[in-house]
């Protein structure tokens, strides 16, 4: 849209005057643009600025705005003297009123005639060429709204909306070009043409002045990833400018939770490649000197609190890596103590002293009175789905209590780490009063269900079609709902989920399951057909435990049909249908993503269920599995041993076939399922029995391979030794049954592949303890994608 340069009183005097801007006898036409025009009729005099006076208008060529709403843009009044400047001002109010095409002010005497040709309105607005954004999505960032006047300008600014749609993509190549198709009653259909271009991926991230740590292991940190073999058919390389300030925050976190206080991001430099088609990205650092914790003390400037008591809240020792996270926490653990003290205003203040020579910090907690500010209220804003509660939850503070930044700080991380958000900001800012502090949360949504097709392989089952669904925040609060169908040669499978994380309002977790399994067993000698439902309740036990009870029915039949002659006695005596109803308890400690040492954690999981509340089974059954990793070799290589076992106690005869623990093949790696322990080697089927006790430990270490990264593939090597034994009766077995206690292990090497397709994992082991009636494997090869 052309637009009209502001002319001066003296210029349009000067214009005025001038002969060849006067084709008739006492008149002069200026012409500011091609499609805008301003036409004044002079007596003589022509050398001086003219004034106008002017009584009546004439408003021609509107067809939808009113008369009286043309003559209130130029903003003259009548009768009111006006300049030619003011004149001309009227002209560019019109002009910018974005309502007409064009105008034309002349004035006749004291009558000024104004004509207009009006925009069109748009009858329609489409989009085309766009294949790689839908509709719905790109019309929902234009201004521009069928029924409405055309703009010009909105036209151009919605152009660059969906161009920008497209650059957030990876596509900055993209173009947009707004173009108009004339109809009738003067009525427009707004079409922007789109060429998409390619992807413009991130070819190669670098890293400039790190020692300490590789470039592929501060890779790994990004959100941001390079391209590998299947970037044509995965997005997740592909270069986002938004991206990079979530990376150097990243990037820094990293760091610090190693003790690297003076690590800085000096630089970011994306360059793009001459094609255009790809991004080489550069983080410029400065990594500085790894400390660690030196002398810890608690101190107190209020006379009445006992720093000794404070100080036993610590888990902190001196000689451990420093990371502002430890110190959070142990800050967080003393003004808990100060809360149920009955204490308000305390805060503790981390006073740190640098030893560079011996690379310590000393850290002072300085236990003092905090400035008399309250939580005046909680404003929360962006959330169009979630409900109010679901974030205040998240939030120790309420409206009223003493403000604490920290505590908000920590807030405003818990709802991040709720999934559920793409953005969160939280500020405060004051309140009504000096002391009073509004909490504005600012939250922007993002997709939290999936519905997933699962096309997956592997040794044991074959292969196997799924169709999953998940919400993690059903209707909008915070609650989980899944369920899936699937089936593999020789079975299928049904379970739905459902838990409330939040029950009555406290950090206690319900949840209900409800399952249905049909299978083919033992080389599909019998059929197994189980169906059940459990509901749990959980709470917290402490920072990193969690106790849980449940209740479980689950009725479980054996169907052996023409195959009972072939199959074990001990086996087919447990034939038809049994219902079992049991009561558990269950605790969890996981520390691997809280612990003190980043590079390092434990998950320790113990369950035990008695059955006997009715039903037809009555037993008591334990297991336990406890996992310790490290990350050695600057966190190249992990290490990782893993105990698994668990035992059960019939109460009402010998134990049932079902309630028996099995090892399968990722549980024992070189064996089958079903491949080891007690057997009936009389039976034509050779029947696994299963056992009473089973115990496994698995030791194993993951690496890269030195292959280039973005090809996703690493290996590792692994030491599996394990057993199953332990029989109630073995006297009506066919052939003889050694239920004793024999160790078998194996040893392999594993590759794995990160690919487009879904993480593909290839065993190759080899066993070296045996029993001759066991059944190894060699080879074991596991993938699964999603789509």
């Amino acid at each position: 849209m052309l637009r009209h340069k502001r002319i001066t009183p003296a210029v349009l005097a000067a214009v005025l005057a001038s002969p060849v801007a006067a084709p008739l006898p006492g008149a002069a036409i200026l012409s500011g643009t091609a499609i805008a025009t301003l036409v004044i009729a002079l007596p003589a005099a022509p050398a001086e600025a003219q004034a106008f006076r002017f009584t009546s208008f004439v408003v021609e060529g509107n067809q939808r705005i009113s008369d009286e709403s043309v003559i209130a843009y130029t903003g003259i009044q009548p009768g009111a003297g006006v300049s030619a400047g003011q004149v001309n001002d009227a002209l560019q109010n019109l002009q910018d009123s974005g309502l007409f095409e064009s105008v034309q002010i002349i004035p006749r005497g004291s009558t000024l005639v104004i004509q207009v040709v009006e925009y069109p309105s748009i009858n329609r607005i489409s989009i085309e060429g766009n294949r790689r954004i839908g509709d719905d999505d790109l019309f929902a960032v234009l201004q521009s709204q069928p029924r409405r006047v055309y703009s010009p300008a909105t036209a151009e600014q919605d152009a660059a909306a969906i161009a920008e749609a497209y650059r957030l993509s990876g596509r900055l190549t993209a173009t947009v070009n707004p173009v108009i198709i004339r109809r009738d009653d003067n009525r427009v259909d707004l079409v922007f043409e789109v060429t998409e271009g390619r992807v413009v991926e991130t070819q190669r991230i670098a890293f400039v002045g790190n020692r300490d740590y590789s470039d592929r292991r501060l890779r790994r940190v990004l959100e941001s990833t390079q391209a590998g073999l299947f970037s044509v058919l995965i997005r997740s390389d592909t270069f986002i400018e938004d991206r990079i300030a979530l990376d150097r925050q990243l990037l820094t976190d990293f760091y610090l939770d190693r003790g690297y206080v003076d690590f800085e991001v000096l630089s970011v430099t994306p360059e793009l490649s001459r094609a255009r088609d790809a991004y080489f990205v550069t983080f410029n650092v400065r990594e500085g000197q790894s400390f660690r914790f030196g002398d810890i003390t608690v101190v107190s400037e209020i006379p009445e609190v006992d720093a000794d008591q404070y100080a036993a809240t610590l888990r902190i020792r001196d000689g451990v890596t420093y990371s502002p996270r430890l110190v959070d926490n142990a800050i967080s653990r003393m003004e808990n103590l100060a809360t149920d003290q009955g204490l308000r205003f305390v805060r503790i203040e981390p006073r740190i002293t640098r030893n560079s020579a011996d690379l310590t910090l000393d850290v002072e907690f300085v236990i003092t009175r905090g400035e008399r500010v309250f939580v005046e209220r909680i404003d929360i804003e962006g959330n169009a789905t979630t409900l109010d509660r679901v974030i205040r939850r998240q939030f120790d503070t309420v409206e009223g209590d003493p403000f604490d930044p920290r505590a908000i700080r920590q807030a405003a991380e818990r709802i991040r780490a709720t999934g559920f958000f793409s953005d969160v900001q939280v500020e405060g800012r004051q309140g009504s009063s000096e002391d009073q502090v509004v909490v504005d949360v600012n939250v922007e949504e993002q997709p939290t269900g999936s519905l997933g097709f699962s096309l997956n392989y592997s040794t044991d089952s074959g292969a196997g079609i799924a169709i999953n669904f998940s919400e993690q925040n059903f209707l909008g609060r915070g609650q989980s709902l899944r369920f899936g169908v699937s089936t593999v040669e020789g079975g299928q499978s049904f379970t739905f989920a459902f838990n409330e994380p939040n029950f009555l309002a406290r950090d206690v977790g319900l949840g209900f399951n409800a399952y249905y399994e049909q299978t083919q067993a033992q080389d599909r000698s019998f059929d197994t057909e189980d169906m059940g439902f459990s509901t749990t309740f959980s709470f917290p036990a402490s920072e990193n435990g969690r106790i849980g009870l449940s209740y479980s029915i689950d009725q479980r039949e054996i169907n052996f049909g023409a195959n009972a002659a072939n199959s074990s006695p001990i086996i087919t005596a447990d034939a038809g249908t049994r219902l079992t109803s049991a009561i558990g308890l269950r605790y969890s400690f996981d520390n691997r993503t809280t612990g003190l040492n980043p590079n390092a954690g434990v998950l320790f999981e113990f369950a035990t269920d008695y059955a006997g509340l009715g039903g037809d089974a009555e037993f008591i059954r334990a297991r336990a599995l406890a996992i310790a990793e490290r990350q050695v070799m600057r966190e190249e290589v992990t290490l990782r041993a893993s105990f698994e076992g668990g035992a059960i106690e019939s109460l009402d005869g010998p134990s049932h076939y079902n309630d028996r623990f099995f090892l399968n093949s990722r549980q024992m790696r070189g064996f089958d399922t079903y491949g080891l322990g007690p057997r009936d080697t009389g039976a034509a089927n050779n029947d696994a029995l299963g056992g009473n006790y089973f115990a496994v430990a698995r030791f194993e270490a993951a690496f890269p391979l030195g292959l280039p990264e973005e090809y996703g593939i690493s290996g590792g090597v692994f030491y599996d030794v394990g057993s199953v034994w332990g029989l109630d009766n073995t006297a009506g077995a066919t052939g003889t049954v050694d239920d004793s206690l024999h160790w078998r292990s194996a040893v392999g090497f594993s590759i794995f592949w990160d690919t487009a397709l879904g993480p593909l994992r290839f065993n190759f082991s080899r066993a070296l303890e045996t029993l001759p009636y066991d059944r190894t494997r060699d080879f074991d090869f596991t993938v699964e994608t999603r789509f």
